[in-house]
């Protein structure tokens, strides 16, 4: 069973760079930018020690991104751990949640999700990829 605790968060900026460097003078917080191609780029957050798929050891941890604004609207996002995600888009659409951006992979690591809840308050789920066997 996956604990469904908060794993990631992202905050959009209009200037990623300088946002990200605000938080990693503001907390110390270690940052690597990532390419990502078309959408941009991503400079990632480790805020305590992660494994090799970049997630936190230490229990209650949590990393996160900055990224470029989509548009003016574009809110803070926290992501909840899942063990499917196609599972949980079911069950949160079932539920009156809007499906935002639907699975999506992330090579070495898993996949996510995007959503609004009826509400409208944005949130991410999260599927970590599972070990070769």
């Amino acid at each position: 069973m996956v604990s469904h605790g908060v794993v990631h968060f992202e905050i959009p900026g209009d200037d990623p760079a300088k946002l990200a460097t605000f938080y990693a003078n503001l907390f110390g917080w270690q940052i690597d930018k990532m390419p990502m191609g078309e959408g941009g780029d991503y400079w990632m957050f480790q805020t305590d020690p992660t494994d090799n798929k970049g997630m936190p050891t230490e229990p209650g941890a949590v990393n996160g991104g900055v990224f470029k604004k989509q548009n003016p609207g574009h809110r803070p996002i926290n992501y909840v751990n899942v063990e499917s995600v196609d599972d949980y888009v079911a069950k949160a659409k079932g539920l009156g949640a809007t499906v935002l951006m639907d699975n999506t992979p992330i090579p070495g690591m898993g996949s996510f999700a995007q959503l609004m809840d009826p509400e409208g308050n944005y949130f991410g789920i999260f599927q970590a990829a599972q070990p070769a066997q």
